[in-house]
């Protein structure tokens, strides 16, 4: 999974952030691990070794350094862009899956025994499902130390640990500090920002960023009551593990500033996995920005905006539901009915600093209406019932766990669910990165601009864009004159 020793070496050596999250270097003679773009002076290479996850050089007896604070970079892009049973398993522990259920629930999920599944995480990755859920504690743990005031007792159950013991045996060997080592050490740098129930977290990505789309369709969408652009942030509901939470997502020049509302503090993990989800943040923007220069149509393009995202969702069956309301309606059409959807059917939420009212409704929700309860032509009535049943009763999985080939299969056996939808489904509720609405009319508009005016001629460019069609699809998209191109300005 990881890159040859020698890339390796040569990008500890160069301190090449490009590879950060992609493997962690060791050094044997001081009993770290470290980022590849770690300042501090280059090992030498034959007391380093290299880890491709963070809970593989702690279970082989390292620590985190504490000037580059490893365990906090991004993700591998690697599980976003991949979809087989590995990658499916680090987005569930990602969402705290392991923690709610354990490693059996892990495998049902995923149709493994325990000790299938444990072999081949350990042989790609090095280290066990638990392993990788406990690295993810202790990362978690460390967030709330550094922007709380929580007790250290509530720190350990809210990070997922089973006791304050395995907490502290955690913590000592991920960092070689106590729980309050580690708290002193943090606020004689920092101060605690929690405020009504909030945390203010950072959280980081791969350079370049390119914010404009991503927020801007984030907003332009925006459902009312469920989501909001306020002060300069965007602002929604999230249905989590233990309850009801809220987000506010600012984008900065190196992070997203992020302030949490949670219900319950042991959501936090699933909450920061679904926003960075929604934001696309593990992307790799560079291997995207690489095989879309060299296609002339998109080069000036890329080379104008490099590292624009694609705008996901923290729920895919939300995601579902939204896009048949959308189907030949207007953006703000949609709003207007989706909204009235959600102040019927939505569970009410408080939201201490905003105008933040529902969760959106549940597929089982939906699945009870009669089609003449919703507005709108019979057919698409149809089409949401039927595709909320399909997801109220299982049949049917858009979650972080759910297999993309069968996925888009059942989706395209629907009634009322076409190519386009389901195309737009598995590029924004599924993450593929490979995902093409070729028939949409922006995208028909932009390539004819470009000098493609023929569905032939696009879908022979779209093939040269492979794996990266997604991204393709956000650069054509910014042709366009709309509000899904820009940032609002602040309220």
């Amino acid at each position: 999974m990881i890159p040859s020793r020698e890339v390796c070496l040569r990008a500890v050596a160069s301190r090449d952030a490009r590879f950060d999250g992609e493997f962690f270097t060791a050094v044997a003679t001081t009993g770290i691990y470290c980022r590849p773009s770690c300042p501090a002076l280059t090992p030498r290479p034959e007391n380093t070794d290299f880890y491709p996850t963070a809970a593989a050089a702690q279970d082989a007896g390292f620590r985190a350094c504490r000037r580059c604070r490893p365990d906090t970079v991004p993700g591998s892009a690697a599980w976003d862009v991949r979809a087989d049973t590995v990658a499916r398993a680090m987005r569930l522990i990602g969402d705290g899956l392991v923690d709610r259920e354990g490693v059996a629930g892990l495998a049902q999920r995923l149709g493994y025994s325990v000790r299938q599944l444990q072999r081949a995480l350990a042989a790609e990755l090095g280290a066990t499902p638990l392993a990788l859920a406990r690295a993810q504690r202790a990362h978690t743990a460390r967030v709330l130390l550094e922007t709380t005031s929580m007790r250290l007792g509530e720190v350990a159950f809210a990070a997922g640990f089973g006791s304050v013991r395995s907490f502290n045996d955690a913590i000592r060997a991920a960092y070689d500090l106590t729980p309050g080592e580690l708290r002193a050490r943090l606020r004689r740098t920092s101060t605690p920002r929690t405020q009504l129930g909030a945390v203010e977290l950072r959280l980081p990505f791969r350079r370049p960023f390119e914010p404009s789309n991503l927020f801007g369709h984030l907003v332009a969408t925006a459902v009312p009551g469920v989501e909001e652009w306020r002060d300069g942030a965007y602002r929604r509901t999230l249905a989590l593990p233990h309850g009801p939470g809220i987000v506010a997502l600012e984008p900065r020049p190196d992070h997203i500033a992020a302030t949490l509302w949670l219900t319950d503090p042991r959501d936090l993990t699933p909450a920061i996995g679904r926003c960075r989800r929604m934001l696309d943040l593990d992307a790799d923007p560079v291997a995207v920005s690489e095989a879309l220069e060299a296609d002339p149509l998109l080069a000036p393009l890329v080379a104008a905006a490099p590292g624009r995202r694609v705008p996901r969702s923290p729920d895919g069956a939300e995601l579902a539901l939204r896009i048949v309301l959308g189907q030949q309606v207007s953006t703000a059409a949609a709003r207007t009915q989706t909204g009235r959807l959600v102040q019927r059917l939505g569970e009410p939420v408080s939201d201490p600093a905003g105008g933040l009212t529902h969760l959106f409704p549940t597929a089982e929700a939906v699945a009870a209406l009669a089609p003449g309860d919703i507005p709108g032509p019979a057919a698409r009535a149809n089409t949401l019932i039927g595709l909320a049943r399909e997801l109220a009763e299982g049949r049917l999985d858009l979650s972080e766990s759910a297999d993309r080939a069968e996925a888009r299969e059942l989706l395209g056996a629907l009634r009322g669910i076409g190519p386009w939808s389901v195309e737009l489904i598995a590029m924004r509720a599924l993450g593929d990165p490979d995902a093409f609405p070729g028939g949409d009319l922006g995208i028909v508009r932009a390539a004819r601009e470009r000098g493609l005016t023929t569905g032939a001629e696009l879908n022979t460019a779209a093939a040269g864009w492979r794996p990266w069609r997604s991204y393709a699809t956000q650069y054509l998209w910014s042709l366009l004159d709309h509000p899904i191109n820009r940032i609002p300005e602040a309220s």
